[in-house]
Order: C-alpha cells, then sequence, then structure tokens
C-alpha cells in the first residue's frame, strides 16, 4: 500500500474512532445524568409517600394490614402524581394495594428494616424507575414499591444516536477530504524524491530537490542532496580515473612502439646489407638507443608497481650531508651541458628513505636540465619549513605553461614531447616522484612562468633542526 493511502486510512480511521468514542460518552453521560435525576425525583416522592403513611399510621393504632393498605391507597391519591404507580405487598410478596410490577424485581426481599433503595426495571423496549422500602406494622412488616416510567430518557438517548450517526458520517467526510489534502501535502516532497532518484538512475547525476523546511522530509531531501553530489563527484573520479587509464594504455602503446619499431627496422637493414660496417654500425647505435629507452621505460613502470605495493621503512637523515651528495652526482653531467648547479641547504633532519628520495630528486634534477640549454642555472636548496623540510629545485629554463602544470604528474604525459623523447624521456619520472612524495606523507608543489623557469618543492613531514 502507497504512503499516501495509509496515511489516508490513519486519519480518517483516528478521525472516526475519537469522535465514535467521544460521542458515545457524551451521549452516555447524558443520558445517565438524566436518570440520576429522575432517580432522586422518584425517591423523593417514594418517600414523600411512605412519610405520608407513617404518620397516618402514628394517629392510628390497631390497624390491620388491610387498613394500611387503605391508607396508603389514600396517602396516594392526596399526592396527584398520575404518572407514579405504587403497591404495598406482604413479606411473602403477596400485593395488599396497588399496581403489579412491571417487571419482576429482587429489590424488595434485598432490603433491610429502614433501608430504601432503587432499581432500574426493563419490559421490552419500556424502561421504569423503581424505588421501595419496608414499613414496620404491628401485623409484621410491609414494603411499599413505587414506579415512574423513564422511557423517554431511552427514546432521548435513541434520538441523539441517530443524530449522530449522521454527524458522524459527516465528520468521516470531512476528515477524508482533509486527510486526502494532508496526505498530498506530505507526500508530495517523497513524490519530488522518487522523481529525482528515477532521473539519477537514467544517468542524471545533476539532479537535485528543492529543500523546504527543517524536518524530517526537509532533513531527508537535504541528505539526497548531500548524496547525490557524492555520488556526482565518485562518478567524475572514477571517469577521470577511467580516463587517464585509457590516456595511459594510449600513451604506453605509443611509447613502446616507437623504439620497437626502430629496432625493428635498423635490424632488418642490418640484416639486408651486412658488407657496410659504417651503415651496420649506425644501425646498431640505434638499436642500443631505442633499447636503453624501453629499458627505462621498463625500469619506471617496475618503480611504479613496486611503488603502489611497498611500505616504505624511514629513518632520520640529516638533510644537509644528504642534498650535497644528491648533486654530486649529477654535477659532472651539468657541467658537460654548460649548466651551473648550486647547494643552498639549511641544516635539519627528515624522516626518509634515502634511495626513494635520492631518485626523487634527481628525477628534478634531470628534468631541470632537460628545460635548460648551455649557460643555464639550476639551484638546489633545502629549508625548514613549520613541521617539516622543504626541498626545491628551481631554474630558469623554459619554464611549463599553466594548462600543463596541473598534468605534468600524470604517466606519459610530456609538456614537450618531441624534445623530451628525444632527449630519452618517457613521461613517468614526475609520476614516480609523485607516488615516492605520497609514500613519505608530503607534497610535491610546482610553480612555473614560460620563460622564466620552473620551481619544483618537495614538502617532507618530520623536519627538525639538528
Amino acid at each position: 500500500m502507497r504512503l499516501f493511502w495509509k496515511l489516508f486510512c490513519c486519519m480518517v480511521a483516528m478521525t472516526a474512532l475519537a469522535c465514535s468514542i467521544s460521542g458515545f460518552l457524551l451521549i452516555d453521560g447524558q443520558f445517565r445524568a438524566g436518570l440520576t435525576a429522575q432517580a432522586d425525583v422518584a425517591v423523593t416522592e417514594h418517600l414523600i409517600l411512605r412519610r405520608m403513611l407513617l404518620r397516618e399510621m402514628q394517629f392510628s393504632h390497631g390497624l390491620s394490614q388491610e387498613d394500611i393498605a387503605r391508607l396508603a391507597d389514600e396517602a396516594a391519591a392526596s399526592l396527584g402524581h398520575s404518572e407514579d404507580s405504587f403497591r404495598l405487598s406482604s413479606e411473602t410478596g403477596a400485593a395488599l394495594v396497588g399496581d403489579a410490577l412491571p417487571a419482576e424485581s429482587r429489590l424488595t426481599g434485598a432490603l433491610s428494616q429502614d433501608q430504601l433503595g432503587w432499581e432500574v426495571l426493563r419490559d421490552g423496549d419500556r424502561m421504569y424507575l423503581h424505588a421501595a422500602s419496608p414499613v414496620t406494622t404491628e401485623d409484621g412488616i410491609v414494603y411499599l414499591d413505587t414506579w415512574r416510567e423513564a422511557g423517554d430518557l431511552l427514546a432521548a438517548r435513541q434520538a441523539q444516536y441517530h443524530a449522530f450517526f449522521y454527524l458522524l458520517l459527516g465528520l468521516i467526510l470531512a476528515s477524508a477530504l482533509a486527510a486526502a489534502a494532508v496526505s498530498a501535502w506530505i507526500t508530495r516532497p517523497l513524490g519530488r524524491l522518487s522523481e529525482a532518484s528515477r532521473q539519477m538512475a537514467a544517468g542524471e547525476l545533476s539532479r537535485r530537490v528543492e529543500v523546504r523546511g527543517s524536518d524530517e522530509i526537509g532533513q531527508l531531501s537535504q541528505d539526497f542532496n548531500q548524496m547525490a553530489q557524492q555520488l556526482e563527484q565518485h562518478v567524475g573520479e572514477l571517469t577521470d580515473t577511467a580516463r587517464r587509464q585509457e590516456e595511459f594504455l594510449h600513451a604506453f602503446a605509443h611509447e613502446t612502439k616507437t623504439p620497437l619499431t626502430s629496432i625493428i627496422g635498423y635490424a632488418e637493414l642490418m640484416l639486408s646489407r651486412p658488407a657496410q660496417p659504417q651503415l651496420v654500425q649506425e644501425s646498431a647505435a640505434c638499436i642500443f638507443r631505442e633499447g636503453r629507452r624501453l629499458e627505462g621505460l621498463s625500469r619506471k613502470l617496475m618503480d611504479l608497481f613496486v611503488l603502489e605495493k611497498s611500505n616504505l621503512s624511514l629513518r632520520r637523515t640529516e638533510m644537509l650531508p644528504f642534498l650535497e651528495r644528491v648533486a654530486d652526482v649529477l654535477r659532472p653531467a651539468l657541467e658537460e651541458a654548460g649548466i651551473a648547479l648550486a647547494v643552498q641547504a639549511a641544516p635539519g633532519a627528515a624522516e626518509i628513505e634515502p634511495d626513494l628520495m635520492e631518485s626523487v630528486c634527481l628525477n628534478l634534477l634531470d628534468n631541470a636540465r632537460k628545460a635548460l640549454d648551455a649557460g643555464g642555472r639550476i639551484l638546489l636548496e633545502g629549508t625548514q619549513a613549520e613541521g617539516g623540510y622543504c626541498i626545491h629545485v628551481t631554474d630558469n629554463g623554459r619554464g611549463i605553461a599553466p594548462e600543463d602544470l596541473n598534468r605534468i604528474t600524470e604517466p606519459f604525459y610530456m609538456a614537450d614531447k618531441s624534445r623530451s623523447r628525444a632527449q630519452g624521456g618517457a613521461g613517468l619520472g614526475l609520476t614516480v616522484c609523485q607516488k615516492i612524495v605520497e609514500l613519505h606523507g608530503g607534497k610535491l608543489h610546482f610553480a612555473s612562468a614560460l620563460g622564466q623557469g620552473t620551481r619544483v618543492s618537495v614538502f617532507l613531514k618530520g623536519g627538525e633542526r639538528s
């Protein structure tokens, strides 16, 4: 059953039940109040008749039960109440004077001396209020019974029930209309949520619902929008990851196809012209160069694979001698290329894995070398930072375009593809550097401007002054 009908039926049922119970209690309360009022009147008239009878008996002595019956008949006649009936009966229940009771009663036999009681007698659809009390005479005890018809109370209650039945039907109809409006108002936001869910299932991830109010449904709408936003973000990330993976595969196929084609071509050339030593030597040199390129590519891919699976064992390392040792590795090659390398490192220590961090620094220095011509300058710095130690590699080379800065750590991405391939690059160096720095819990930051140079910063956590 839909929520609309659940709310509708519950509200109508509760309204009908509440009105029925309250109406029954109200009518029944009025009936009992009227019954009690008429019972008081019946008891009062019974007491009046009893006192008159007792007064007559005080002035007359030696009365028999027949005489008492005559006095009771005279006293009742003097009251002049035609709607009240009375009876005087002996202890055995034999009627001495008056009418017969309209229904069987057990009240008379249950009363003790000087006790008065009343009850309701029913004769079919008719109701009577019956009052009785014992009267002591010289010949024994006689019982005085009076009763009056109270059928008007039953008729009034039946009329009230009849009127309330039609009133209840009107109330149920009105409550049904109100329940339909309230149910539609409550379930309308849920309908919007359902529609938005179907649209999202169809692929429209940007769908949102309007948040109205701060109740549970409003909170649900807010949670739905938050879920939709997170889902859109995650799907976007997955889509971007799939795109990057596809680009990785395309780039990998392209990077391996070029050297393999060259190797196969030069090998065929060597086999077809073995009598030309110079051609064979040039072909062998090309094969060697392309083979080294494939070797470097495979090594970088292996580094990425190993880094994905490894847990680093970090140790405290003094950064000044570490950076000087890194600079010494590339200084001869840089001097041969006419590039100046300077080291400015502040004393300090950091928790690193020296071999991997050395690989990061060498990659950054080598990238700076590729961006420079003869006469260029590279600065390797080490500075204290809040909560860590920073390594900076700065060059005054060609710089990187702004649109390339956010992609240079992607696998196989190269800002200057022709120049990078000519210098033996495969576009994996910065990817490996990014992964190593992440495993250290650090950050890699790039700042560059075309024609002015590039500054790469490696922030390492846990650095301290020595």
